[in-house]
């Protein structure tokens, strides 16, 4: 560069500027740039257009072209543009669906770990939960000793269904009004999104990390809702909970699965 350029004519600000504009030329537009500091101490590591707006990927990929109905803009998280049965096209509709999906998905991800979770333990861990699958484990309330919190009676010990019953309708109404009508830890909140004391760990602070996650999280939760479904039918079919029938198919996988489980059903 410097013997294309006589040195007496640039500084050294200014051949540097022109290495990185022949550098970004020669290379071009498929190098994506480094990740830049967001005003938290997280970094942002994609750019919201790859979710956002009318340039986000979408149901169909290159062939999504007149397939996605004029209602779906990319506003909001998780829109990849399909709605084949016009679910959305009420805007109060939409609004409606898009907050029960992201509450659903959220109860589904908690959903998972906790039918996973003591299998887990049980099988893995060599902890005791007398009933570990998550089908099953309900029913210990009606035996003569209740049923243990994680197993230790120390924790949470339950032997009415009735009281059960009871806290969680107070708890969970508790919950609903607040989140519908603000409390102490802040009001006028938004009802998905509610951040400040919500998000004690500062993970919105930025507004793209926050237009990621949130994208992050409705793809999680609804992979979560597919799980929780799969669970359903795994139990209603074999009667066994996701480890083990996990498990059994690792250890046997072409004579333990969803083909040989299905022929269970086939008329005789």
């Amino acid at each position: 560069l410097l013997r294309i350029v006589p040195q007496s004519v640039v500084t050294k600000v200014e051949v540097f500027e022109m290495a990185a504009q022949m550098t970004k030329s020669f290379l071009g537009a498929g190098v994506k740039a480094a990740p830049v500091q967001g005003t938290g101490s997280r970094q942002v590591t994609r750019a919201a257009i790859e979710f956002y707006g009318p340039d986000r990927a979408k149901w169909l990929g290159p062939f999504s072209e007149g397939a996605t109905p004029p209602y779906l803009t990319g506003e909001f998280p998780g829109d990849f543009g399909w709605d084949s049965a016009g679910l959305s096209a009420d805007p109060q509709t939409f609004a409606a669906y898009r907050d029960a999906e992201v509450i659903h998905a959220r109860w589904a991800m908690l959903g998972t770990v906790g039918c996973l979770t003591p299998e887990l333990l049980s099988k893995y861990g060599g902890v005791s939960f007398g009933e570990s699958t998550w089908f099953k484990a309900g029913a210990q309330i009606f035996s003569d000793s209740g049923i243990d919190y994680l197993g230790n009676p120390s924790l949470v010990h339950a032997q009415s269904a009735i009281a059960i019953l009871l806290c969680q309708v107070v708890l969970m109404g508790l919950a609903e009004s607040y989140r519908v009508n603000g409390g102490p830890l802040g009001d006028g909140l938004d009802l998905t999104y509610p951040g400040e004391s919500f998000d004690p760990l500062g993970l919105g602070d930025d507004p793209d990390t926050l237009a990621e996650l949130k994208t992050k999280e409705i793809k999680n939760g609804r992979l979560a809702m597919f799980a929780m479904t799969g669970f359903y039918v795994q139990a209603i079919c074999t009667g066994k909970g996701p480890v083990e029938c996990w498990a059994s198919h690792i250890a046997d996988p072409f004579n333990v699965n969803g083909f040989n489980i299905s022929t269970k059903f086939t008329p005789q």
